[in-house]
């Protein structure tokens, strides 16, 4: 008989738990299903903040996808069927930060400045 401390509430037995703390195999994220194709402005401005925040939570706890991303944000995304079009371009600022951004430009053709579409960060409240 193996002595147990007085305040424990689940006596262990001789068995290993080994098992059951094991590191789950890595998964598989989609951000959508199927491809998405972006034909306009308007289009980015009402359906990407959407899939960009799945990304972000995505960035949040998978360090693999988090890599990739901050590596080439507009690969990825287009490697899980996402595109945008030619004109427009996607940058992940901060990428080592507690608070990283995405950030949707539009280029004009012919033309050294871009124009933010939009952008996404997460920010965490607190309520009471």
């Amino acid at each position: 008989m193996t002595s147990r401390p007085p305040n424990a509430l689940v006596p262990v037995g001789s068995r290993s738990l080994t098992k059951a703390v094991e590191k789950p195999a890595p998964k598989s994220y989609r951000l959508v299903e199927g491809d998405v194709r972006f034909e306009s402005r308007a289009d980015v401005r009402d359906r990407l903040p959407d899939i960009l925040g799945k990304a972000l939570a995505l960035i949040w706890i998978d360090r693999e996808f988090h890599t990739l991303f901050a590596a080439d944000p507009q690969g990825t995304l287009e490697s899980q069927g996402i595109y945008l079009p030619d004109h427009m371009i996607i940058e992940f600022e901060k990428p080592n930060s507690d608070r990283p951004r995405i950030v949707v430009y539009e280029k004009k053709p012919n033309s050294k400045f871009k124009l933010r579409v939009l952008y996404l960060q997460l920010v965490m409240m607190a309520g009471r």
